[in-house]
């Protein structure tokens, strides 16, 4: 089977969604967690390239960057407005806050509201904007009445510091219970090819007209040759990443996917997945 490819601007080939109802995107994005140090802790070991695989992400046609207030901590906003700002029009920054980062490797749920007020003035500060087009609570801090959470959120939103809100690494009915505070436009899952654990929250989200933002989306789980990944890959002449990342594309229309990357080639790499269009028997035989 030949490989079916767009020519279309790379990441456009993925087509967009809107995040509520007046924020389009392209859904090819870029996750930024990786312009960090080991652990996810401190620089990274060549901010230089750090810096151009951000601009060359804007070249390629990205416009929706994710990213933390606790990647590095604080060092990967850094970055991207070291590199992006004074920032292109319809350029997309999502952040997220919820966690404290005592070390290397270390994550710990914080959802006081308090803790959550200010690392977002922190954010805003740092990304140098006086508006988070989308601010996602990281996690629901088990210790934190959830309420109080989704009450801190709202109150964001009500006063101008947020446009829209998110959900990380959460369920359904915490999805259902927190659009009863807050609109909900997002939600931020682990989920790949290989770890299928949200594929009821999937088909929720495109349902309810939410994102679904997978991340670690590159796992393509223990592979075989000759396997129907492998396969696929080669009748594309294309990696069994782009593969994995088309799979996903193609998933589901909610699908707001975010390779992350601390190298231009591999972020050239994967923004080409965008433009691999996958058979019905592909996906059949991928999804099973």
């Amino acid at each position: 089977m030949a490989a079916e490819r767009t020519t279309q601007i790379p990441a456009a080939a993925a087509g967009s969604i809107t995040l509520g109802d007046d924020l389009p995107v392209n859904r090819m994005g870029f996750g930024a967690m990786r312009l960090t140090g080991p652990g996810i802790w401190g620089p990274p070991k060549n901010r230089a390239e750090a810096i151009r695989v951000l601009q060359r992400a804007v070249e390629l046609g990205v416009d929706f960057i994710d990213t933390a207030d606790s990647y590095g901590p604080n060092v990967s906003e850094e970055i991207i407005a070291e590199a992006l700002y004074p920032y292109p029009m319809g350029l997309v920054i999502a952040t997220k806050g919820g966690f404290e980062r005592p070390g290397p490797g270390r994550w710990v749920e914080n959802g006081r509201p308090e803790h959550l007020r200010h690392q977002l003035e922190g954010s805003l500060r740092r990304l140098r904007r006086d508006r988070i087009e989308l601010y996602q609570l990281h996690r629901i801090d088990p210790n934190v009445p959830a309420d109080e959470q989704f009450d801190t959120l709202r109150d964001f939103r009500r006063e101008g510091l947020v446009r829209h809100v998110g959900l990380s690494e959460v369920s359904m009915q915490d999805v259902e219970r927190a659009r009863r505070f807050v609109p909900v436009v997002s939600v931020q899952n682990r989920y790949n090819l290989s770890d299928r654990k949200w594929d009821d929250l999937v088909d929720y989200c495109e349902r309810e007209a939410l994102a679904f933002i997978p991340w670690f989306p590159l796992s393509a789980g223990r592979l075989d040759e000759q396997g129907p990944l492998a396969r696929a890959a080669r009748r594309h002449g294309a990696t069994i990443y782009q593969v994995a990342l088309a799979w996903l594309l193609q998933r589901s229309s909610a699908m707001l996917v975010i390779p992350g990357t601390s190298s231009t080639e591999h972020l050239e790499e994967n923004v080409a997945a965008a433009e691999i269009r996958l058979s019905a028997e592909e996906m059949a035989e991928l999804g099973r």
